[in-house]
């Protein structure tokens, strides 16, 4: 985190803050911040905003329970805006909604394609407790013995449409490959961002 004496704050002393989600890199809002929320965050570890219409400082998730747990703080080229990257303990949203940011302006909410594995994961853990009928997850939650060799299939015809195919069948492959393979990690309950943590730190050794 930056000396906060670095920071731009505006004629009213606030400086706006990104919320995303560490594990997933999704966004989940966008609030404000003054010195003392900001002071605040980073000595208890969850985020505490300043809230505009009712002027004063605020603590989110202290009634709904849908805390943001901060994990680090940055700030932009111009020192005038702050992101705080958080585990959150549930919806970001008023409504509910995982993520403020559910509406689009040209009416298309479905993930872009940096959001889908997150999405993944999320479809799949209803699946698992759901357990809907005809559910091709299902089959292979109850299986894992063909989940894990449906791993290994994939993987080899990626390596095949990669020695000889299109590059659209290579990601067609890597795809399938992709979703077996989320299907054997939610099979354990271990998140794909467990398999991200050990990648990030294999880049320092």
């Amino acid at each position: 985190m930056a000396d906060e004496t670095q920071l731009l704050y505006d004629d009213e002393g606030l400086i706006p803050c990104i919320i995303q989600d560490a594990r997933t890199a999704e966004v989940l809002m966008l609030g404000w911040m003054n010195s003392e929320s900001l002071e605040l965050t980073n000595a208890t570890g969850e985020v505490h905003f300043w809230s505009r219409s009712r002027g004063e400082l605020w603590h989110k998730g202290a009634t709904s329970g849908n805390r943001f747990r901060l994990i680090e703080i940055r700030f932009d080229c111009d020192a005038d805006a702050l992101l705080a990257l958080v585990e959150p303990a549930g919806p970001a949203c008023h409504t509910g909604e995982r993520t403020c940011f559910f509406r689009a302006v040209d009416g298309d909410t479905s993930p872009v394609a940096g959001e889908i594995l997150a999405e993944l994961e999320r479809t799949l853990e209803e699946r698992k407790a759901s357990r809907p009928e005809d559910s091709y997850s299902v089959t292979l939650f109850d299986d894992p013995d063909l989940a894990g060799s449906k791993v290994t299939e994939e993987a080899e015809e990626v390596v095949r449409a990669a020695a000889s195919e299109s590059d659209q069948r290579v990601a067609e492959e890597a795809a399938d490959l992709l979703f077996h393979l989320q299907v054997v990690l939610a099979s354990r309950d271990i998140p794909i961002s467990d398999a991200f943590e050990v990648l990030r730190r294999r880049r320092t050794e």
